[in-house]
């Protein structure tokens, strides 16, 4: 499970402390858009109340901006909503020790994804909902059978992170059509853009859990 789009290091915290695996910052556009310096007070207070590891979102940056920041906030994780070319990944490969994560951004229009090749040289596939000039936090669910067939056709990336739309009245059901290793919420625990409702987010934690 994992919490992205947090800007409240109170957030941070309690997600962290329902046993979240992740924390996610964002560092490309948008109203969740946090500085280095905020994001490494978010993680630090992720990282006092549980063990989930740090996720950094980015969108259109360089390698040498994401490096940067990746050593000045401690990043488990590097997420790549941008233009991910191979060429990112394997500079990225040889200079961060951590994870890095493509995402893939799908929409009704999509007929077939091709996951093989998302998958190549990255250690997890993001499938989030496609949206025009907004990378994540859309709040628009992805068609979760389409992608299940999708999976059973193409074949499963090593890792895959569900995200799009996700809420705790629907993730239940997306596990279990899509079956994925990790589930991924932003908008749909929160009040306001980057303001999350602790009781959406423990109700999402329970749900995708399997107890409601």
């Amino acid at each position: 499970m994992k919490f992205c789009g947090l800007t409240r290091p109170a957030d941070a915290a309690f997600g962290s402390a329902l046993g979240a695996a992740f924390v996610g910052a964002v560092f490309a556009g948008g109203p969740r858009r946090l500085t280095p310096a905020a994001a490494r007070a978010l993680f630090e207070a992720a990282a006092s109340a549980g063990a989930a590891r740090r996720v950094g979102v980015f969108g259109s940056q360089g390698v040498e901006e994401i490096l940067a920041v990746a050593r000045e906030t401690g990043l488990d994780v590097v997420q790549l909503h941008g233009a991910s070319h191979s060429a990112t990944v394997s500079e990225l490969r040889r200079n961060f020790g951590g994870e890095v994560w493509r995402v893939l951004r799908v929409s009704d229009a999509t007929r077939e994804l091709d996951l093989p090749v998302a998958a190549e040289d990255v250690d997890a596939v993001v499938v989030d909902a496609f949206a025009e000039d907004q990378l994540g936090g859309t709040g628009v669910p992805i068609d979760w059978d389409s992608l299940a067939s999708t999976l059973e056709r193409s074949g499963r990336p090593p890792r895959l992170v569900l995200a799009g739309g996700l809420r705790p009245e629907n993730v239940r059901r997306a596990i279990e059509l899509v079956a994925p290793d990790v589930v991924d919420v932003s908008s749909g625990v929160e009040s306001a853009p980057g303001i999350k409702d602790q009781t959406l987010m423990r109700a999402f934690a329970e749900a995708a859990r399997g107890g409601r």
